[in-house]
C-alpha cells in the first residue's frame, strides 16, 4: 500500500465508484478504499437477511417472505432516465457490458387524490384524464412547441430567447393551469422545489425534451430503465472497470485516515499502519465528518408486498411522485416500486418506497400519503437519515466530498453531483456525447 496515487477515494457508494471509474478511464493512477466489507456504502444493496438486521436488530426474518438471497433490497432506489446523463456515463466508460437493463412499466403522477400517468407528448396530453378538455388543448399546444424546440434553430423558438424569457412566462404564454404546471414542473422535468418558474425557462424545457426523448426510446410506459439484480450490481461493474485500467480496490480497510501536512492539503491516506500517498482525496461525507454540514434529512419506508400498487395498471415497476403542493408540504414525496421482474425479490414479490425530505420526526405519519396509495403490505421497515453535503475548499485541502443521497427515485441529482466533482477534480467536462444505442443490453431487456 505505500506507493503513490494520483487519487484515493474513500467509500464505494454509487457515486464514489462513478468518480473513480471516470478517473481510472482518463488514464490517472487511483486507489479505491472502503472500511466496510461490501460494495455500495449508504447506497449498498441488501438481502432480506440483511435487511432485517439492519431495521429489525435480528437476522430470522418470516418464510413467507421467501429465500433471503433472491432479495436485492436497494439502500438508495433511483431509477435512471433512459438518455440521461448516467446512462452516458455508463456507456462513456463502457460499464454497459457488466450490466443487464430492463425498461420500467410505469411513470405516474399523484394529482387531487388520484394516481395518473404522466403525459409527456402532445399525443399523450390530449388521452390524459388529468386535464379537462380546454386545458388538453393549451397542453398539447405547449408539449409542440416543447417537442420542436432546437436551440440552434431559431424559427422554433416563436420569439422567446428561453435563456432570458422565465418558465413562468413561457407558461402564462399558453395559459396553463396550476394543476398543469406541477406535474409538468415536478413529474416530468423533475424539478424538486418551484424555484425553476422564476428561472430561465431553457432548462425546463430540456429536461422535457430528455424525458418525452427517453420514453419514446423503448416505447414502454416510462423513460426510466434499471438494471437486472438492483442497482448493487453498479459498485461492481465500477470496480471491475477501474481494475481494467490499472485501479486498486481494497474492502474491509477499517480507520481510513486523512493525512494532512502542515498547510492543511490532504497528501495521504493510512489504515492498519501504513500510509498511500496521493494528489487528491475523494470520498463520501462519513469519512470526513468535519469538513460537512448537515442539510437535511430523508424520511424513507420500505415495504415487501405480493402485488403491483393499484391503480399502476398492474405495473411490476413503477415511480410515482406526489408534487409537495398536492400535500401541502415544503417538499415532493416519492414512490418507487420494482419487482421479480427486475430479479429485485422472490417470484410474486414487490418493493415498494416511499421516500420525502423529512420534515418531522414521524415518518410513519409523514409518509402517510405515499403508503396510503400501496393497498396492503406484508412488511414495512421505517428509517431517517441525515443528509450531508460539504463545506470545505478543494483548491485549499485537495478533498474532494460528494454530498448525501436525496429523496428522489430518479438519478438526476445524482448524476449532476458526480460530474460537478469530475469537472472539479480535473479542470474539464465530460464530453457526453456518447452512441446511446451501445447500450444494446438496453434494448435486449426492454424488448
Amino acid at each position: 500500500m505505500d506507493e503513490e496515487y494520483d487519487v484515493i477515494v474513500l467509500g464505494t457508494g454509487l457515486k464514489e465508484c462513478i468518480i473513480s471509474g471516470l478517473l481510472s478511464v482518463d488514464g490517472l493512477k487511483v486507489l479505491h478504499m472502503d472500511r466496510n466489507d461490501y460494495y455500495g456504502g449508504e447506497s449498498s444493496s441488501l438481502n432480506l437477511t440483511k435487511l432485517w438486521k439492519r431495521f429489525k436488530g435480528n437476522d430470522s426474518p418470516p418464510e413467507h417472505l421467501g429465500i433471503s438471497k433472491e432479495y436485492n433490497v436497494d439502500m438508495v432506489p433511483k431509477f435512471m432516465m433512459a438518455n440521461g446523463a448516467l446512462v452516458r456515463v455508463l456507456i462513456h466508460t463502457s460499464v454497459t457490458k457488466y450490466l443487464n437493463f430492463k425498461a420500467v412499466d410505469g411513470s405516474f403522477v399523484y394529482n387531487n387524490g388520484k394516481i395518473h400517468k404522466v403525459p409527456a407528448t402532445d399525443v399523450e396530453a390530449l388521452k390524459s384524464n388529468l386535464m379537462g378538455l380546454f386545458e388538453k388543448r393549451r397542453a398539447r399546444k405547449f408539449f409542440i412547441y416543447v417537442q420542436d424546440y432546437e436551440e440552434e434553430d431559431a424559427k422554433s423558438h416563436e420569439g422567446l430567447d428561453l435563456t432570458k424569457v422565465t418558465t413562468r412566462e413561457v407558461i402564462s404564454k399558453y395559459g396553463l393551469e396550476d394543476d398543469t404546471v406541477d406535474f409538468i414542473g415536478h413529474a416530468l422535468a423533475l424539478h424538486r422545489d418551484d424555484s425553476y418558474l422564476d428561472e430561465p425557462a431553457l432548462d425546463t424545457v430540456k429536461r422535457m425534451k430528455l424525458y418525452a426523448e427517453s420514453l419514446a426510446r423503448f416505447q414502454g410506459g416510462s423513460p426510466y430503465i434499471y438494471p437486472l439484480y438492483g442497482l448493487g450490481e453498479l459498485p461492481q461493474a465500477f470496480a471491475r472497470l477501474s481494475a481494467v485500467y490499472g485501479g486498486t480496490y481494497m474492502l474491509n480497510k477499517p480507520d481510513c485516515k486523512v493525512e494532512f501536512d502542515e498547510s492543511g492539503k490532504a497528501y495521504g491516506v493510512t489504515s492498519e499502519g501504513e500510509t498511500a500517498k496521493c494528489k487528491k482525496v475523494v470520498c463520501d461525507p462519513s469519512y470526513l465528518p468535519e469538513k460537512v454540514k448537515k442539510v437535511g434529512r430523508v424520511a424513507r419506508a420500505i415495504c415487501i408486498m405480493k402485488h403491483p400498487i393499484p391503480d399502476t395498471k398492474d405495473s411490476h415497476s413503477v415511480q410515482i411522485i406526489l408534487p409537495k403542493k398536492q400535500l401541502k408540504r415544503k417538499s415532493d414525496m416519492y414512490v418507487f416500486c420494482c419487482s421479480y421482474a427486475h430479479n429485485v425479490a422472490p417470484k410474486g414479490k414487490f418493493i415498494a418506497f416511499v421516500s420525502t425530505e423529512a420534515e418531522t420526526d414521524k415518518p410513519e405519519i409523514e409518509l402517510k400519503p405515499g403508503i396510503d396509495l400501496l393497498g396492503p403490505v406484508e412488511e414495512t421497515f421505517f428509517d431517517i437519515y441525515d443528509r450531508y453535503e460539504p463545506i470545505n475548499n478543494p483548491e485549499e485541502d485537495s478533498c474532494f466530498l460528494t454530498n448525501s443521497y436525496d429523496a428522489s427515485t430518479h438519478f438526476e441529482t445524482t448524476v449532476k453531483d458526480v460530474l460537478s466533482l469530475y469537472n472539479k477534480i480535473t479542470g474539464k467536462e465530460l464530453d457526453l456525447s456518447v452512441d446511446l444505442n451501445a447500450a444494446s443490453a438496453t434494448e435486449q431487456e426492454a424488448a
